[in-house]
């Protein structure tokens, strides 16, 4: 039997409670501590999180559901569990890399993995030449760290980009532009990997007068099979973040699968009702075996 901590913000959540819900079936004790209320104590060999007055102690395993709007105090939450030597299904550094679209595409397309063009303009000045790059058609603005498709813009022309960009520039929100893929017609394929494969995926359409494909926007989706092409770019680009668990978002283009996104916190509901394939119990299986090699490796240092 294990010890975990389901560290999230909204214990009625769906994912939260799925979660949940598999730790207990499987015979694990499993308690879910808002990182919100928890705080940090930094002392020399002493790494503490204090939770509701008391320190947490005796966790084998961490499952972070850490949220986009605190990204930053969330990870350091999960680094302080690494600190304390437990185990955890997303590793910190691996949250904010993923977390910044930016850095996650230059990682990727690095290592060969086919990501759509993407410019980044620190000068408004240089944005007319930077989306001569993109070339003549509608560009797609999205903020660093947009999620549930907030912060994303599709913009049909030159002048509509650069009214957008100044308008986020204003905010103090940078942005990223990228190419917009016409042949995908507004659908993306969400495929969720667990370990090292690929347990269930599906096909987000936008619903019409939409480019965004998140189901939150009102989006359908359909249980979708991933080509052998995909599920080796899905695949690799979850290890090059190094997650155990990635909702990874990709693009059917004519030049082949090109990832948009690797989500490190990705929700469970969606997929779910859609592939009804048990994510959450993989997920808890997996966490498993992770602390049975992280304990084994413990005993060999």
């Amino acid at each position: 039997m294990l010890n975990i901590a389901l560290l999230s913000r909204g214990p009625s959540l769906y994912s939260t409670q799925s979660l949940f819900r598999a730790a207990r079936l499987r015979g694990h004790y499993v308690r879910v501590v808002d990182h919100g209320q928890c705080s940090l104590v930094v002392e020399q060999g002493i790494p503490q999180v204090v939770y509701e007055g008391t320190r947490l102690v005796g966790m084998d395993a961490l499952i972070p559901r850490i949220g986009a709007s605190v990204t930053d105090y969330g990870a350091a939450i999960i680094r302080q569990f690494e600190l304390m030597g437990v185990y955890t299904a997303t590793r910190s550094e691996s949250l904010i890399m993923a977390r910044d679209k930016l850095k996650c595409l230059q990682i990727l397309s690095a290592n060969g993995i086919a990501v759509p063009k993407t410019v980044m303009a620190s000068n408004p000045e240089m944005l007319p030449r930077l989306l001569n790059m993109l070339g003549d058609g509608p560009v797609v603005v999205k903020m660093l760290e947009s999620t549930h498709g907030v912060g994303v813009v599709l913009a049909e022309s030159r002048n509509t980009a650069i009214s957008v960009v100044e308008a986020f520039t204003k905010l103090g929100q940078p942005v990223i532009l990228q190419e917009y893929i016409e042949e995908a017609s507004g659908a993306d394929v969400r495929a969720f990997v667990v370990g090292k494969r690929v347990v269930a995926s599906m096909l987000r359409q936008a619903q019409e007068g939409e480019f965004r494909s998140n189901l939150h926007r009102g989006a359908t989706a359909t249980i979708v099979e991933l080509s052998p092409d995909e599920e080796k770019t899905v695949l690799n680009a979850a290890r090059l973040m190094n997650l155990e668990i990635a909702g990874v978002d990709i693009l059917r283009s004519k030049r082949g699968p090109l990832v948009m996104e690797v989500n490190a916190s990705p929700g469970l509901e969606g997929i779910e009702t859609t592939t009804h394939v048990d994510i959450a119990g993989a997920i808890i299986e997996n966490l498993e075996r992770g602390v049975e090699r992280f304990t084994n490796r413990q005993k060999w240092q």
